[in-house]
């Protein structure tokens, strides 16, 4: 029964993996729609520091202040 089971499941994944392939296209996104007016690129740069470092930064911050105004702490006295 576990290997019918098995096969089942790879069955739909690889069905469902085959579906979103064949009705995604993004060839479709190389032909301008009426209306786009698309902005310069970016650098390597602008995206390192978009994609990885702010969130990064995002990230640090947020853990500081959880770390800083953390109650659960005994004070020491």
């Amino acid at each position: 029964m576990d290997k019918k089971n098995a096969l089942r499941a790879g069955a739909l994944t690889a069905g469902t993996t085959l579906m979103m392939l064949l009705m995604s296209s993004p060839a479709l996104a190389l032909t301008p729609d009426d209306g786009d007016q698309p902005g310069s690129g970016l650098s390597v740069a602008e995206t390192l520091g978009l994609f990885v470092v702010a969130p990064v930064v995002i990230f640090g911050i947020i853990a500081g202040l959880v770390m800083v105004l953390d109650k659960s702490r005994k004070q020491q006295a």
